[in-house]
């Protein structure tokens, strides 16, 4: 159950998010975006110039009256970094207090470097990159977004199945490397966020984000607030089971759909079709992924039929998410999801309408994200301003933005 001070949080993160979303705009005009009255809205508003992530702009003209304060997030306040740790590369941003993106690192990962030390020295490395600069903002906090199962109030990563990590303290290793605190978290809640962000439309709507990469999974929003469950671990439908007794997962089980769509599972399901393939690139998932794209669009028989068969098990694996969530919009999103996620989606819709429920399918509308934004590290930049934002125990209304709408547990 909500408690006041959660819709209080609630109504400022609403506030902060719309102003995001503007760039410019009055108390009015947040006020009848957010659907919150005036007064409440110039409460926030005052808190928030209290601590300098807002700022008065400029004065409008009013037809009567006096002229009306337009306002913004303030980029001059400070700095936040948002780091995608994935299963082949970590990619660092810092971006403004107002989440506007200043510069970015990417390195990869050696598949066969995965220990907790290796991984954390190739972390360090990016971050150093990121951080190695003349600007004199403070950085007000580091988002990390790591794979797999993690505890959040611990820093720890839980499980990790692609690298088999096991209660990692991940945070801990990590600490030092910024002046600034740590908010961990795992991609599927960062795209969500990062959604919420990008399109503050979809605030009050039930959609999922799919996640297609390495790994599979799903973010899931409903009516706007970020769905969680009980150990954090809501959305790890790609340990869902689509062929019983089927391909060996590194989670331990048989037959989970990340053994079939995600991009190790696509490069599997390439080698069986034909095990000489010149698409295949060896262990680089990232060139085969886009060899595929590539021949696939050219009309290549082992490309289209390798693409045939990954799209009938996502598609069963989108309508089940369509049977269970009722979703409004299902948004395909990540890096294997940009390269196929247009070739996928078109050869999914059949085997989503053999498997999903009329109304419901009929109810949801498709996308894949092709943006070339790194939207994991977007998420995890917002992880940080919410952790920042829950510090400011200064701020009654906006002590604890961090667990509004977007990161409140259903």
């Amino acid at each position: 159950m909500r408690t006041a001070a959660d819709i209080r949080r609630a109504n400022a993160f609403d506030v902060i998010r719309s102003l995001h979303a503007a760039g410019v705009a009055g108390r009015r005009q947040l006020a009848e975006w957010t659907g919150l009255s005036v007064q409440t809205v110039a409460t926030i508003c005052g808190e928030l110039l209290e601590t300098g992530l807002v700022s008065e702009v400029s004065r409008a003209k009013a037809a009567t009256g006096r002229p009306t304060a337009q306002l913004a997030l303030n980029p001059e306040h400070g700095r936040l970094l948002g780091i995608d740790l994935a299963e082949t590369y970590v990619h660092v941003e810092t971006r403004t207090s107002a989440l506007e993106l200043i510069s970015s690192t990417e390195l990869e990962i050696d598949l066969h470097r995965h220990s907790p030390r290796q991984i954390v020295a190739r972390v360090r490395e990016a971050i150093e990159a990121e951080t190695a600069t003349d600007d004199l903002r403070p950085f007000l906090g580091v988002g990390v977004s790591a794979p797999g199962q993690v505890d959040r109030a611990g820093g720890v990563s839980v499980f990790a199945p692609n690298w088999n990590w096991r209660n990692i303290p991940l945070l801990e290793m990590l600490r030092g490397a910024v002046n600034a605190p740590l908010y961990l978290d795992n991609p599927l809640k960062a795209l969500v966020l990062a959604e919420l962000w990008a399109h503050p439309e979809l605030g009050s709507q039930d959609f999922v984000v799919v996640n297609l990469g390495t790994g599979v999974g799903i973010g899931v929003a409903l009516e706007g607030r970020l769905l969680r469950g009980c150990t954090n671990s809501a959305g790890e439908w790609g340990h869902t089971v689509v062929v019983a007794g089927g391909r060996q997962c590194r989670c331990g089980s048989r037959g989970c759909i990340e053994t079939y769509v995600g991009a190790q599972g696509i490069l599997q399901t390439l080698r069986e079709v034909s095990p000489e393939s010149t698409l295949l690139r060896g262990d680089d998932q990232a060139a085969t992924i886009r060899a595929l794209r590539d021949a696939c669009a050219a009309g290549d028989e082992v490309a289209v039929e390798t693409l045939e068969r990954t799209a009938y098990y996502l598609g069963i694996g989108l309508a089940g998410i369509v049977n269970m969530l009722n979703p409004e919009v299902v948004i395909l999103s990540s890096w294997v999801a940009r390269d196929l996620g247009e070739h996928l989606l078109e050869r999914a819709l059949p085997h989503m309408a053999a498997h999903a429920l009329t109304t419901p399918l009929l109810a949801a509308s498709f996308r894949v994200d092709t943006s070339a934004d790194d939207s994991v590290s977007m998420g995890a930049a917002a992880f940080a301003l919410e952790g920042y934002l829950h510090s400011l125990s200064n701020a009654t209304t906006v002590d604890s933005v961090p667990t509004l709408r977007t990161g409140t547990s259903l």
